[in-house]
């Protein structure tokens, strides 16, 4: 079986500011792509199989800057919904709600289109993509890449491990990373985590 590799868009205003960005479709820095542009040749070293990418331009730019065409856009791989915390700062959060923290909260209510997700949503989210992930493994040869955001990730690797969705919050990931996921023994495991290529 093929390794499962993890990309985290490049930066963005919001990234770089610490914004919670999960339904704002934002577009990438010039340092954001330049990022992506670097992901190419490690991407590249791989034999990718399928490729998925969040419908998000953030995520669809990486994918294209790293020489990736015709990803699958999969709304599964979209950022956690932040709801009424869209666009808001850690720091902000603590000023009302001083031990407040996302993995273990949630957030707060937002708009009907953008309700919010708890920990447990995302983690359902993530096991569907991962079922997909799967099933593209099972018909070829070579990895699987996706393109996608840091917490979505992050929980999409606690699942793998079989691990909490929660537990997503002991996998710090950086923009503009690769991790990989592989088999050691017939049991997931982290082989590469937050690789990111030299500038």
């Amino acid at each position: 079986m093929g390794d499962l590799l993890l990309v985290r868009h490049g930066e963005t205003e919001w990234s770089l500011s610490g914004r919670h960005t999960g339904s704002t479709d934002i577009p990438l820095t010039e340092n954001g792509r330049a990022q992506a542009k670097r992901l190419a040749p490690l991407i590249a070293s791989h034999r990718i199989a399928a490729a998925f990418v969040s419908p998000m331009r953030r995520a669809r730019e990486t994918a294209r800057l790293a020489g990736v065409d015709g990803a699958r856009v999969d709304a599964d791989l979209c950022e956690w919904d932040y709801g009424g915390y869209e666009g808001v700062t850690t720091v902000e959060i603590h000023r009302t709600r001083p031990d407040w923290f996302l993995f273990d909260d949630g957030v707060a209510p937002g708009p009907p289109e953008h309700p919010g997700e708890s920990p447990e949503q995302v983690g359902a989210r993530a096991e569907r993509m991962l079922a997909k992930v799967d099933a593209a493994l099972a018909e070829a040869e070579g990895s699987v890449v996706v393109f996608s955001h840091g917490h979505f990730l992050r929980v999409l690797t606690a699942r793998r491990l079989g691990l909490r969705a929660s537990d997503g919050a002991l996998f710090q990931l950086a923009t503009g990373t690769v991790s990989r996921l592989s088999t050691e023994h017939r049991r997931h495991v982290v082989a590469g985590w937050n690789v990111r290529p030299p500038s």
